[in-house]
């Protein structure tokens, strides 16, 4: 590629840049070896989502031209807790509570990353060799006046939420990551771009040529709000493919431009071909995409077969599960709560009481809105249904 087709890679889908003329001349003198380009990833969570796959898809393309991917894993600034975006304090996590979410990061990372062309790093290679005076150097970086004018930390003065004095070690912590790894190039959401440019202005302190910092958008959940495990709207990246076209037939179709443009491959002319058609038509397309993405043109297209059978003609799914209840079966019956959470439909009998109240529950086609309703032994089986993917075919040992 020539430089202007190396920098519309750079551009697509891009919030901000900063900035690009500084992007030219590193790129001018990279040679074959390409730019370190950094992402930092906290394990606050265990799983990753569509939305972190944003930016990993942007990451994938850039190592594509041949530049070198830093997979920052913030074991430390994990357990301070990122502020971006927070209007409270947001509770620490413990070294015990990391490590178990690390377990799958670098797998769910993997999915999407060339890992040949992918340094993982770990900041408390640095952060755990610091001592006091260290960190005292450190926050001397930055001042409290630099430090409020962060828009987070605003609206949260204004509202008269608390802000931690930790809090301010966060945008620190993860500039100092910069410094040790020498970054060229640093993408974030947009809700990290004060992180980032932090990264920057440590770098030239230090006497090393600012990053570039790059933001990508925060992509909306299934319910037109931020993606964040925490709303339950996230499509996980480890998601099955056919949940994962289901959830993504459910998101609001304002989002869907947006979606296109920073998880598909196609090119604009042919989005806006597709979008001018029938909405539902268009998602489905959408969702198609994703899907094969990650698993395959032809899991897609019996993916989106399946929703069809399901979602469209009211059939059964093909491939329903079933239970074999190896325990004695009562004379009074099992109480449909307790069965489903013997099934493994629901977590436990509260949640299967709140859900069937809800409405959210068929035995044999038919909706149950008593949670403790007695359920006979199945002379041919039970069909049981949670929402409208959950299906759980119960079973006598004897039937089988």
């Amino acid at each position: 590629m020539n430089l202007q087709e190396h920098l519309c890679v750079f551009r697509r889908g891009v919030v901000d840049l900063v900035n690009e003329e500084e992007l030219v001349k590193k790129l001018e003198r990279s040679g074959s070896d390409g730019l370190r380009i950094k992402f930092g990833l906290d394990p606050s969570s265990r799983d990753l989502h569509l939305g972190h796959a944003v930016v990993l898809r942007k990451l994938s393309s850039l190592q594509e031209l041949g530049h070198r991917v830093i997979l920052l894993v913030g074991e430390a600034t994990a357990m301070v807790g990122d502020p971006s975006g927070r209007n409270k304090l947001r509770p620490q996590l413990t070294r015990e509570e990391v490590k178990e979410n690390l377990k799958t990061y670098t797998e769910q990372a993997a999915i999407v990353l060339d890992m040949e062309r992918t340094e993982v790093r770990y900041n408390t290679e640095w952060f755990d060799k610091m001592s006091f005076g260290d960190v005292l150097n450190l926050t001397a970086r930055m001042t409290v006046a630099q430090m409020i004018q962060r828009d987070t930390f605003q609206k949260r003065l204004g509202a008269c939420e608390p802000i931690g004095i930790h809090e301010f070690l966060y945008p620190l912590m993860q500039g100092w990551d910069s410094v040790e790894l020498k970054a060229d190039v640093e993408l974030g959401g947009t809700d990290q771009l004060f992180n980032l440019l932090v990264g920057r202005q440590l770098q030239e302190q230090v006497g090393q040529e600012p990053q570039i910092v790059i933001t990508t958008p925060l992509i909306n959940g299934t319910d037109g709000r931020k993606m964040s495990k925490s709303y339950g709207n996230a499509i996980g990246l480890t998601d099955l493919s056919d949940d994962m076209f289901g959830k993504t037939m459910s998101m609001p179709d304002e989002d869907m431009a947006e979606w296109f443009e920073l998880l598909t491959s196609l090119e604009s002319d042919e989005v806006t071909k597709i979008l001018s058609g029938h909405p539902r038509a268009a998602k489905a397309r959408l969702a198609q995409e994703v899907v094969s993405w990650l698993y395959g043109e032809s899991v897609a297209v019996e993916a989106r077969a399946e929703f069809d059978r399901r979602f469209v003609n009211r059939e059964l799914p093909s491939d329903i599960p079933e239970h074999i209840y190896a325990a004695d079966w009562p004379a009074e019956g099992v109480p449909l709560a307790v069965l489903l959470r013997d099934v493994g439909l629901v977590k436990s009998s509260s949640e299967a009481r709140r859900l069937v109240g809800q409405g959210g529950v068929k035995v044999n086609g038919e909706a149950v809105r008593e949670p403790m309703t007695a359920m006979s032994p199945p002379e041919d089986g039970l069909l049981l249904q949670v929402g409208k993917r959950r299906f759980v075919k119960v079973r006598l040992p004897q039937q089988q």
